[in-house]
């Protein structure tokens, strides 16, 4: 009787790690199964932001583009300037939602990273400068969105 009980015994606590570890390998599945569902959802949400923010780019170009070439009879005037104060007030909403300007001024130092060189200016140093914005770059949440459009020479 007391060998019967005791394979009983051996059998149950087999049977017992057996579903300890079919439990343990299904928390591990379960956790990897919800922070898969979190990264899709996150990225989902990443993508979207950057459709929209991309749609908006060109009106904002535009509204840029508007305000700097803006004719001299029209700086005192009252509509003009309440669409320049729209922008800054948009320029402050987009910096809110994590969308930042690159800073891409005349005489920086060139970087690849977040500028697009589309025209050269020959020149004597081996540094490259920028010598002129042509498309303001963005970075969304510290990402780059799009890359500034310069003129680059060298210094």
């Amino acid at each position: 009787m007391k060998k019967e009980q005791k394979k009983e015994n051996i059998d149950l606590v087999n049977k017992i790690n057996e579903l300890t570890n079919d439990l343990q390998r299904t928390r591990a599945d379960f956790e990897n199964y919800r922070k898969n569902v979190e990264n899709r959802v996150m990225d989902a949400k990443n993508l979207g932001e950057r459709k929209a923010v991309n749609n908006i780019l060109p009106i904002i170009d535009d509204i840029e583009r508007a305000i700097a070439h803006l004719p001299e009879e029209l700086v005192d005037n009252a509509w003009a300037q309440s669409v320049v104060k729209m922008y800054g007030k948009l320029e402050k909403n987009l910096a809110k939602n994590g969308i930042e300007k690159i800073n891409s001024k005349a005489g920086e130092v060139f970087n690849p990273e977040v500028h697009e060189a589309i025209q050269f200016e020959d020149g004597d140093g081996e540094t490259e400068i920028i010598a002129e914005e042509l498309r303001t770059g963005y970075k969304l949440h510290g990402n780059v969105l799009r890359h500034s459009m310069v003129k680059v020479a060298k210094k």
